[in-house]
């Protein structure tokens, strides 16, 4: 991390107890993000499906877990529908970056948040850190950029 770069403060900062508290982001801007993102991939999907039906279905689901392991796990935390609402994905103990590798684990995860009529999505609006499935496997949680601000995009 570079001098000139904001620290970010440990989500633990903003209060004592057991794990993190602090904003996190609400459902609805975390789902209108995910609209976002979904017509972005989908766009880039339909055309390359168009090319080529079965390598268009395969290149489809390369690009989407390059899309959201990538900007998830850069140092802004932010894909294309996080940036423009606004809201971020950090680590949930330190409140820096969650890295690729627990990107992919988001990504991977969404999986297991949608099978069960989409169960892993909405636990988030009964969970005391706000957390869907995915934010839990990954250790992650979802905070407005007011309070984590980003200083380069996509990081």
């Amino acid at each position: 991390m570079s001098s000139t770069e904001p620290q970010q403060p440990p989500v633990s900062a903003y209060g004592g107890g057991s794990g993190p508290s602090g904003p996190r982001a609400s459902f609805g801007r975390r789902f209108v993000a995910y609209l976002v993102d979904y017509i972005v991939t989908g766009i880039v999907y339909v055309i390359l499906y168009v090319i080529s039906k079965p390598l268009g279905y395969a290149l489809g689901v390369v690009f989407s877990l390059a899309y959201f392991t990538y900007l998830e796990g850069s140092p802004s935390g932010q894909t294309v529908g996080k940036k423009a609402l606004g809201i971020r994905v950090i680590d949930f103990g330190t409140g820096g970056p969650i890295g690729y590798g627990r990107g992919f684990i988001r990504w991977i995860s969404r999986i297991l948040s949608t099978i069960p009529c989409l169960l892993g999505y909405f636990w988030m609006l009964w969970d005391k850190e706000k957390q869907t499935w995915h934010d839990k496997l990954a250790s992650s949680i979802v905070v407005p950029e007011s309070a984590y601000p980003v200083s380069k995009w996509p990081g």
